[in-house]
């Protein structure tokens, strides 16, 4: 009997691990790598990769490989914005600017998103700038053809509309953060969210940029950054911060993080 039964729950454990494969298949799409842009090259961006491949097919002919290299501006507020991106690797920061020069980021897009949301409201010109801040690859698709498109691709329209409540949701909490926490946390926050979307320890970056995109001076991030070197989290090199103990900066970071971490995972990131 103890054998039947064992032979019931090990059936029972298959038929469920099946489903859940199958499950796992239907909701994430293909795995990066096995689908290509129009020039061969592997697509790594989470967007494109959970496309029906009838849709893929017909986004496929528009979409332009390109080189994104570090502090190209991919469109600037109240200007036309002349392509959608999809970034297979690298991180784009969306930065609000003021009158006088001074600007903070208010949101960041990796893999698992697109440059150029305002597009999806029919707006061909955004508020804010979308800048690379480390260096990647993606494809772009003109304007005027990503929106011939867009009526035709359903699960596109959908999982961009879930992309953008996300990512607005995201940006609230940025806000919050900046408004009630310190520049020592927003700073560690500020490196795991990086870290999420490109996955490498080291982060190429300058205190100058990081103060930029905080919204502060560059003093402050160059003390924080030492206090955190001091506890042995990151190390600062040239032009480059490096994680060394993820695990202690996420202990480190403020609550706002684990916020985040859950978009994350609604993002298709880790």
């Amino acid at each position: 009997m103890n054998n039947t039964l064992t032979q019931t729950n090990s059936t029972s454990k298959t038929k469920t691990d099946r489903v859940l494969v199958v499950r796992d298949v239907v909701r994430d799409g293909v795995r990066a790598g096995e689908r290509t842009d129009s020039a061969g090259k592997a697509i790594g961006n989470v967007l494109l990769l959970a496309l029906p491949d009838d849709e893929y097919a017909l986004l496929r002919p528009g979409l332009e490989p390109v080189d994104l290299p570090q502090y190209q501006i991919l469109h600037e507020p109240a200007e036309k914005i002349d392509f959608a991106y999809f970034l297979n690797e690298g991180m784009a920061s969306i930065v609000a600017l003021s009158s006088d020069g001074r600007s903070v980021e208010v949101g960041i897009v990796g893999k698992e998103g697109m440059v150029g949301m305002p597009l999806m409201m029919g707006l061909q010109r955004g508020t804010f700038r979308a800048i690379m801040q480390m260096a990647g690859s993606g494809v772009r698709i003109p304007t005027r053809v990503f929106l011939d498109l867009l009526t035709s691709l359903p699960t596109l329209q959908s999982r961009l509309g879930n992309f953008a409540l996300m990512h607005g949701m995201q940006t609230a909490q940025l806000a919050a953060c900046n408004r009630l926490h310190d520049i020592d946390q927003r700073l560690v926050r500020w490196l795991l969210m990086c870290q999420d979307r490109v996955d490498s320890q080291s982060l190429p970056l300058t205190h100058e940029f990081l103060a930029q995109m905080l919204g502060t001076g560059r003093p402050s991030v160059s003390l924080a950054a030492g206090v955190l070197e001091e506890a042995g989290l990151i190390e600062n090199l040239r032009g480059v911060v490096k994680v060394l103990n993820r695990k202690n900066l996420e202990a480190a970071a403020c609550e706002c993080y684990g916020v985040i971490q859950h978009f994350n995972g609604r993002m298709g990131l880790k």
